[in-house]
């Protein structure tokens, strides 16, 4: 298979999202004065819904991170409440997909954590965990939920190990031990039947999560590999790393093919960590590197040239680490198709950034919005153990324009309220009008 080398020229091509751009929130939408950790490990740091916005910050004498209601932006007092039940630094923190209160975080003391957050957020501080899972023997760096199937966690320890934890009975049910250093990046694909793996061996790992085997493998000698994630029902999976001549490089693999990939492209020389974050529903890829201002995306298709550059947001604030928001949280109303929470260390802010696509017409735009994973899971722990693969879809769109319908109607009630102000003045100007002789 041949390898095809990419020009960084513009290809424009007859795209709705070629002009997508990057909105950054006003200052009172931002969240200021955070203690964001200054910790070097190569994960986000961040991790964002509908409801909570959860950043690990700088702590003495153990690990934590604050939670943040998401409407509570501005200045964050210095004796906000926080999570601080580990007693080593916590390296990452993922929210349930299908529970928004349930957050789990992973830490340098071994554990892995489940908490549970009330709903009008932390009133005091939180030591005490709702589930406390040991297994690993070295640290945890790496959390991530199973997207179908409820209450199944995976975590990656130190000691080259994945353990797969089934929160109903609060144990590992199973123990995948097939790497031989580091694991850096998990990923699921659509359903929860595959994962993908990047290691510091450099090599790129295709499993079947519940017996633990190697389906695919790759050993990447010219494309290092640190990042991965599986683009949606395609087939394809796109890793981030550093090429031979050490410089940042993005390829594109099939997933039933690991030989060789089908697309490489140089991206820079700097040395930061280049996150991929994937769109499924548009079908857009996103890069942003750890310490640059920019972000860059891309719209990926299943014929050649499978990549191609649509645009770049550009800001001047190197950014630390980056949450996204899932797709029931955006707002629809403004056509905006992704939404990033931007850790700024510098000024200690996080800053929203809504990548748009304009459209004049303020109505439901269907085109942008097809039917997306929903929040119920497809299945239960002893369904998706014992073999089931399902990846339901819920039906978002319908909520979707629920939303829209809901925007309408309050500007109705806005224009009607207008309306009975000016009848009432109208009214009042003639009650005391002097009547004519």
């Amino acid at each position: 298979m041949t390898v095809t080398k990419m020009s960084w020229r513009p290809q424009y091509r007859c795209s709705k999202f070629r002009n997508v751009y990057g909105k950054v929130a006003s200052r009172e939408n931002c969240y200021e004065c955070v203690p964001i950790t200054k910790n070097v490990h190569d994960n986000p740091f961040c991790a964002v819904n509908a409801k909570f916005l959860a950043i690990v910050t700088e702590s003495a004498g153990g690990g934590s991170f604050l939670v943040i209601p998401l409407h509570q932006t501005g200045r964050i007092e210095p004796n906000h409440p926080k999570v601080c039940g580990h007693q080593g630094t916590v390296l990452d923190i993922k929210w349930n997909p299908f529970i928004e209160n349930v957050i789990a975080s992973c830490s340098e003391d071994t554990s892995v954590r489940v908490w549970e957050i009330p709903d009008g957020g932390l009133k005091r501080n939180i030591t005490e965990a709702v589930l406390e899972l040991y297994g690993h023997s070295r640290r945890v760096g790496l959390v991530e939920w199973h997207p179908t199937a409820n209450n199944i966690l995976f975590s990656a320890g130190y000691d080259y190990k994945i353990l797969i934890w089934n929160l109903e009975e609060g144990e590992a049910v199973k123990m995948i031990d097939c790497h031989t250093d580091v694991i850096l990046c998990m990923s699921f694909n659509t359903d929860g039947s595959l994962l993908a793996t990047t290691c510091k061996d450099k090599k790129l790992r295709i499993l079947e999560p519940r017996s633990g085997r190697v389906l695919q493998a790759a050993n990447c000698k010219n494309h290092r590999v640190t990042r991965v994630v599986f683009l949606g029902d395609m087939k394809r999976l796109l890793t981030t790393g550093v090429s031979r001549w050490n410089t940042r490089q993005i390829a594109l693999w099939d997933q039933e093919d690991l030989s060789m990939p089908l697309v490489e492209e140089e991206i820079d020389g700097l040395s930061g960590l280049l996150f991929p974050f994937y769109d499924m529903d548009t079908h857009m890829l996103y890069l942003a590197g750890k310490g640059d201002g920019n972000i860059r995306y891309y719209e990926i298709t299943v014929e050649k040239p499978f990549l191609t550059y649509l645009m770049e947001f550009r800001s001047a604030a190197p950014q630390k680490g980056l949450g996204v928001m899932p797709k029931h949280g955006l707002d629809v109303s403004a056509c905006e198709i992704f939404r990033f929470y931007k850790l700024i260390t510098l000024k200690n802010v996080i800053e929203p950034i809504s990548m748009i696509v304009p459209r004049r017409s303020e109505t439901y735009q269907e085109d942008i919005y097809p039917m997306t994973p929903g929040m119920e899971p497809a299945l239960n722990p002893n369904e998706w153990l014992s073999g089931i693969n399902r990846g339901e879809h819920g039906l978002l769109r319908m909520f979707y324009r629920q939303q829209d319908e809901i925007r309408r109607l309050k500007e109705q009630l806005a224009q009607r309220d207008l309306l009975i102000r000016q009848l009432e003045l109208e009214l009042r100007n003639l009650r005391n009008s002097p009547k004519d002789s």
